[in-house]
């Protein structure tokens, strides 16, 4: 692709990276030969199509990834999409530990790439998993049946909101934790907001 338009607020985030700054430069130079327009999105790079998440570029303390929104659907012949953890269920990751891994894989990272894009043009979706196949915390349960006008407030929760509180409050091990998830949260959740919010 000619003379690729490169986002300001990205250019600034590439200048100021003070870790994977090469490794981020070639993962950009990658993304930006194809057709997918670049912008800034949750403090990081995200490359779109058409306004559609495709490709993300972030880094950890351990490596640096390319996260393609729809990852579970490309087709990873070579086994090298990594799900960050088992509730993630669309997005997978590419990991890079060095600039020379990511220049040694350049035509299975550009293949990929080239996959996801296709796939967004094709409109295919990651089939979620509906919130009532998420376990539900017998503490939260117990809450629930307690109270009714918590549970049609869980009820009129985004079914995004009700699945983060449903990982959060069956996530600890003990049940005294998961209790105290859910005390704190009851206020949260009767007044319609998320956890996050």
């Amino acid at each position: 692709m000619s003379n690729p338009v490169r986002n300001k607020t990205v250019d600034s985030f590439m200048s100021m990276a003070s870790s994977w700054k090469e490794e981020f430069e070639k993962l950009r130079e990658i993304v930006l030969d194809s057709e997918l327009t670049e912008d800034f999105k949750w403090m990081h790079p995200c490359y779109t199509l058409n306004d559609k998440n495709v490709v993300i570029i972030h880094g950890f303390k351990e490596y640096c990834a390319l996260l393609f929104h729809k990852g579970a659907l490309l087709k990873d012949p070579h086994g090298i999409l990594i799900q960050q953890t088992a509730n993630v269920q669309a997005a997978r990751q590419l990991r890079f530990t060095s600039l020379q891994e990511i220049v040694d894989m350049e035509l299975t990272i550009r293949a990929y790439l080239y996959e996801a894009i296709e796939i967004e043009k094709s409109g295919k979706e990651v089939p979620l998993k509906k919130v009532t196949e998420f376990a539900v915390a017998e503490e939260f349960q117990v809450k629930l049946d307690e109270n009714a006008a918590l549970k049609a407030a869980f009820e009129a929760l985004t079914p995004g909101r009700q699945r983060g509180y449903l990982l959060h409050f069956s996530q600890p091990k003990q049940s005294k934790t998961r209790t105290a998830r859910v005390e704190k949260y009851t206020e949260h959740i009767l007044n319609g907001k998320g956890i996050d919010d």
